[in-house]
C-alpha cells in the first residue's frame, strides 16, 4: 500500500509498505529496521520470535521519546521483561502491526515528536 504525505518534508516518513518491506521516503527496505525522523538504520533483531533484551536495550542510544514496535502483519506483544531497560528509562513502547506503525509514525513525525519505529517482519 502507498502512503502519501500532505507536504514534502526533510524528515523521514513511511511512503509505502507490504508484507515483507517498508518504504521510507520512497526507498524500499527489507529486514529489521530502525527509523527515526532523521535516520534509518538496520536493527540487529532477527525477528519477533528471536527478540532478546539486548535488542531493546540497544534502542536506548537513540534517546527516543516513544518507540513503535512493528510486529509484522499481525499485532503481537513481546514479553515485558524484554523491554525492561526502556521502561526503566521511561520510554514508552507501543506494539502494533506494520501498517498501523507506518501511519502512526507519520502522524507523530508531523507533530515533531522524537518517535522511533522499530520494524520487524514475519
Amino acid at each position: 500500500m502507498k502512503l502519501h504525505a500532505d507536504q514534502p518534508t526533510h524528515l523521514n516518513v513511511f511512503t509505502g509498505y507490504g508484507d515483507d518491506f517498508v518504504m521510507v521516503n520512497a526507498q524500499r527496505h527489507t529486514g529489521s529496521l530502525i527509523v527515526m525522523p532523521t535516520s534509518v538504520t538496520p536493527w540487529q533483531a532477527k525477528g519477533f520470535d528471536a527478540l532478546v533484551e539486548e535488542d531493546f536495550a540497544a534502542l536506548l542510544a537513540y534517546e527516543p521519546e516513544v518507540i513503535l514496535l512493528g510486529t509484522g502483519r499481525r499485532l503481537r506483544f513481546p514479553h515485558p521483561s524484554l523491554s525492561r531497560a526502556l521502561h526503566e528509562a521511561q520510554i514508552g513502547v507501543d506494539a502494533m502491526d506494520v501498517s498501523a506503525l507506518c501511519r502512526t509514525f507519520n502522524i507523530l513525525v508531523a507533530e515533531d515528536r522524537r518517535v522511533m519505529a522499530a520494524v520487524l517482519f514475519d
